[in-house]
């Protein structure tokens, strides 16, 4: 991978909308997003996410290897908050551990732009389906979570057929679902008759958001140092793992180089968008000040400097 690549995404305005809200909590200003904006751009980004998912799906021929490749992605989004929420439960409490198993569920489209320029770099095609399983793997992760923080919580006493009705119309899940379903159903006309507010405006709500983001996490940054060794290993090991493993597993789904290696990246990548945005309102209790700082400061940047290479090198090993 190029330095110019790495540097790109080490100087991307939203990484350092996000820092400069971290920044502004140090130097004690007054710099806030309103509570009602800050929801608003979280249902946006949650819309907007689920609705591209959907045209991407809709654009694709579908088939028997599409559909295997769904069931594979989808799987890899509900095991990966399984077994990760009983690594963090102890250590960091019911929400903070099943936001924190979210964000590793779920995925970073920013991870897999970054994928996608790598594999330019290699001169390696990828299928277009890709993108809208990308998509698809936000909205498992994020009922999982719920779920697991329902299940668990102490405070709770509703019963399982409640939990799963409460996971799946949770507003955040509701409509990233709901999106999706809707990008899946609109044809290319209608789709582009909102394209200014889909696509256009996303990166823009982005960098606010993550900003919001920021200052949030400045105001707990003290509780990610309390826990910073246990908290930043994790970070660090159970990207790493993931990747690999399903780099390994993914020969039993597809022959495909470009494939295989977009798997891994999605495996190893933890949502530092979507499912703060959903937790945000799903579970306000959950400290971003934990799940972002992971996602965002710690494992991007090492999936971007060390993960992608590694991954790829696994991949192009067992052919």
């Amino acid at each position: 991978m190029n330095f110019s690549l790495l540097l790109d995404n080490l100087t991307s305005p939203a990484l350092l909308f996000f820092l400069l809200g971290i920044i502004a909590v140090q130097l004690k200003s007054d710099l806030e997003i309103p509570a009602q904006s800050s929801k608003f751009i979280s249902l946006y980004l949650l819309f907007s996410i689920g609705f591209k998912g959907g045209q991407e799906l809709s654009h694709s021929d579908f088939s028997f290897q599409i559909l295997w490749c769904i069931v594979f992605g989808v799987a890899i989004a509900i095991a990966i908050p399984v077994y990760t929420f009983f690594i963090l439960k102890k250590k960091l409490g019911v929400e903070n551990a099943g936001a924190i198993a979210a964000s590793y569920g779920s995925v970073s489209a920013v991870t897999f732009v970054t994928a996608v320029s790598f594999l330019e770099f290699q001169k390696v095609v990828f299928s277009g389906h890709m993108v809208a399983i990308m998509a698809m793997m936000e909205a498992p992760a994020i009922i999982v979570g719920v779920m697991l923080i329902s299940w668990f919580n102490k405070e709770n006493t509703i019963k399982l057929p409640q939990i799963i009705k409460h996971s799946f119309t949770n507003g955040s899940v509701l409509l990233i679902l709901g999106s999706l379903i809707i990008g899946l159903v609109a044809n290319q006309s209608q789709a582009e008759g909102i394209k200014p507010f889909t696509t256009d405006l996303f990166k823009g709500f982005l960098v606010i958001f993550l900003l919001d983001m920021g200052i949030t996490s400045g105001k707990k940054l003290s509780d990610f140092i309390k826990n910073g060794w246990f908290t930043t290993i994790f970070a660090l090991v159970i990207p790493l793992i993931n990747g690999c493993l399903v780099a390994f597993l993914s020969q039993y789904i597809t022959a495909e180089i470009g494939d295989r290696f977009i798997f891994a990246v999605l495996a190893a990548s933890a949502s530092y968008i979507a499912v703060p945005a959903a937790m945000k309102i799903a579970v306000p209790k959950a400290n971003p000040g934990l799940y972002l700082p992971m996602a965002l400061a710690v494992t991007f940047p090492f999936n971007i400097t060390i993960g992608l290479p590694v991954y790829f090198a696994i991949i192009t090993l067992i052919k």
